[in-house]
């Protein structure tokens, strides 16, 4: 693990989100036909199980694996299907390999070997999995590798009695080798192993995902598809998610839109695999209800990524929904493709074995929404339809619509069928709260609302009627924090008839006390359907109080921000990204200032405080260090969503001076791009940062 962290450091990349369209059809393979039939034996739907790696870091102990099994048990999530307990790298030891040519554990770690823990994780009525490389074993540049050795350690992992193997490639791109004629080996070691166990195979081949270099395109993650399904269970479509102990909701998208790219090549038996499960390891609760619904989707291997143990009853609850599982263990095994554009907010079809439709409704942005979509986009034909909400088990009936508000960073999941019988209740979406003017000033489509103290802000809740029925008496009441002030505007209509929707608004206003942080309007949404009686809906969305704006003239990178993304680890204050060395370009230091990798966005208060900002933009010398390939960004000043400055892109021998108006401006983003050749070894610089307030 420390291994491949390191890598990944050592190379400073930014991440990168891809999308490219999905390619039709499938290569022929000579070796798929007779291959197939004993993968699907494997593992017919996809595999469920924890890993040691984001979870644990460093060195996965004996102790620590039998107290995770433990805990699978207790908890409930091995009967719920996570059924596979992975100890990834590091186990073995710092001499892998004794004399005779066998792989040997590190005493310090597994005393008394793995074969015994193997067989406490069966006790468990759990499955053990084991880590190697399809490359050869390279001191100091990776940990354990089984080239040369193939056959040996596909017998050692069966008679350690082990179910499942992962198979890296960091020692094989060392070596420069050819990743399908290695894993193919490797592949048939498994199958033809002393014990005849059969062993799971995950193929995986992060590293060379186009973020951490050049590549050619056969060694390359994208490439994996076109030769796995006929050798592995799963494969590795792209990077590694995150880091150890941080998976961050802009990768986990980046992840899908790879794995997304070619659904053909899964099905029962071997599927794309974007990486593991994050829950609590950078996301907040919705961003990972979303990385579950994206993963069952896809019908990935769900895999946790994170300590169970330390995990949240809310976490735990969605790694275990009943609904959502048999979305993704479906026998079907089809992959979900988009329905429509790509763009902030997607709908997503995957077709089950039934006939039945599991949609997606995705809001990538930062402000909620509500998402429709028709049946008969999604395959579906008939005039009444049955949908029933994956994660509130909420059935309702619909003429047609599929609909749902979306907070910022969701998604809702539906499972919808053909409807019969008698009518059901009405598909009503109780709009989410939503900003969309504070003070006279509109709120811009898809950004973040943001408010302060004193401020008087529009917030408006749109009920729409999607069933065949009229709902009667539709009603919004809007719950606000202690001190704040709620006052309808206009009246409810009394009736919705089909097909068509209200907007009931409100008139909030915040005391010049609002303590800053997040704080939560809540809407209660009530109508009523004949039959019925009067039904209620809750909707929350959370709203930023901004702190308080800076005073006099400010670094402004010494003063709060509002939120802070970097493309990796974090921005950093007065330092390069990571903090290793004080900001420096075209070898002058600067004293203050943020160092990012792109993409990036820092956003800060200003409240029509401030006049002037100046600030030198430009790659980080540090770029230097890595090597002549990436180090290209674009950065922008953005006030209330109008661009300030455009520095166009630069390169590492570029730096760029600003001198910026500031006047009006209540909300600013510093803003950085990757100059559209990807975050590899991007370093940004924001250097100065001196505001006149």
């Amino acid at each position: 693990m420390k291994r491949r962290l390191t890598v990944l450091l050592a190379l400073l990349a930014g991440l990168l989100v891809v999308q490219t369209p999905a390619r039709a059809v499938l290569p022929a393979d000579s070796v798929a036909a007779s291959a197939a039939a004993s993968q699907q034996a494997l593992s017919p739907t996809p595999y469920m199980g924890w890993n040691t790696y984001y979870a644990l870091g460093g060195d996965p102990t004996e102790a620590e694996v039998k107290s995770i099994a433990d805990f699978l048990v207790s908890s409930g999530l091995r009967d719920a299907g996570y059924q596979y307990v992975w100890i990834d790298g590091n186990w073995a030891a710092p001499t892998p390999r004794s004399s005779a040519g066998d792989l040997v554990p590190n005493p310090d770690q597994f005393p008394n070997g793995l074969k015994p823990l193997v067989d406490y994780i069966h006790s468990k009525g759990l499955k053990a999995g084991i880590y190697t490389d399809a490359g050869p074993y390279i001191p100091g540049k990776c940990g354990l590798g089984s080239h040369g050795y193939y056959q040996r350690d596909a017998n050692q992992f069966a008679a350690w009695k082990f179910d499942a193997v992962k198979v890296d490639y960091l020692c094989g791109i060392a070596a420069d080798l050819d990743p399908k004629t290695v894993y193919t080996e490797f592949a048939q070691a498994l199958r033809n192993n002393a014990s005849g166990r059969p062993m799971l195979f995950n193929l995986c081949n992060p590293v060379t995902s186009p973020d951490w270099g050049n590549y050619p395109e056969e060694q390359q993650s994208t490439y994996s598809w076109s030769y796995a399904p006929a050798i592995a269970q799963s494969w590795r479509t792209y990077t590694d998610v995150g880091f150890v102990g941080e998976i961050k909701f802009k990768d986990v998208l980046r992840n899908y839109d790879a794995n997304a790219r070619h659904p053909e090549a899964a099905g029962p038996g071997h599927f794309n695999d974007p990486d593991y499960l994050g829950p609590e390891l950078g996301m907040n609760d919705e961003e990972f209800r979303t990385q579950m619904t994206l993963w069952s989707v896809a019908a990935a291997p769900l895999v946790i990524g994170s300590d169970v143990r330390k995990l949240s009853k809310t976490s735990l609850g969605i790694l275990s929904d009943r609904d959502v599982l048999a979305i993704n263990q479906d026998a079907a095994g089809i992959q979900a493709v988009r329905v429509g554009p790509a763009g902030t907010t997607e709908t997503w079809v995957k077709r089950l074995a039934n006939g039945d439709r599991a949609v997606v409704l995705l809001n990538r942005g930062d402000s909620p929404a509500t998402l429709t979509t028709k049946a008969s986009s999604v395959g579906l034909s008939g005039d009444r339809f049955t949908l029933k909400n994956a994660w509130t088990n909420q059935v309702t009936e619909s003429a047609g619509t599929i609909s749902a508000a979306v907070p910022a960073h969701g998604a809702a999941l539906f499972r919808v069928s053909r409807a019969t019988g008698q009518p059901g209740v009405p598909h009503v979406v109780a709009g989410l709260p939503q900003v969309t003017k504070v003070g006279g000033d509109a709120v811009p489509a898809g950004v973040a609302p943001v408010v302060a103290g004193g401020d008087e802000a529009r917030v408006e809740v749109t009920v729409r009627n999607d069933g065949a029925r009229p709902v009667f008496s539709p009603r919004v009441e809007l719950a606000v924090p202690a001190g704040w002030t709620a006052r309808p505007v206009g009246k409810a209509p009394k009736l919705l008839t089909p097909s068509s929707s209200a907007t009931l608004a409100f008139t909030v206003a915040l005391p010049a006390t609002a303590t800053p942080g997040t704080s939560t309007l809540t809407a209660t949404t009530s109508y009523e359907v004949t039959g019925k009686g009067r039904l209620r809906q809750e909707t929350a969305t959370p709203l930023v109080v901004a702190p308080a704006p800076p005073d006099d003239d400010v670094v402004l990178s010494h003063h709060d921000w509002i939120s802070a993304t970097s493309g990796w680890m974090s921005p950093t204050v007065d330092r390069s990204v990571g903090g290793w060395t004080p900001i420096s370009m075209l070898g002058q230091e600067y004293p203050t200032g943020l160092g990012v990798a792109s993409p990036s966005t820092v956003r800060y208060y200003l409240g029509d405080r401030c006049t002037r900002l100046t600030t030198t933009v430009g790659i980080d010398d540090a770029v230097r260090n890595v090597g002549p390939e990436g180090g290209t960004s674009t950065f922008q000043v953005i006030g209330d969503g109008r661009v300030l400055f455009d520095s166009g892109v630069l390169g590492r021998d570029d730096v760029r001076q600003a001198d910026i108006d500031l006047s009006g401006v209540r909300v600013l983003d510093l803003v950085v791009g990757d100059g559209g050749d990807g975050g590899y070894n991007d370093r940004a610089n924001w250097a100065g940062l001196n505001a006149t307030c």
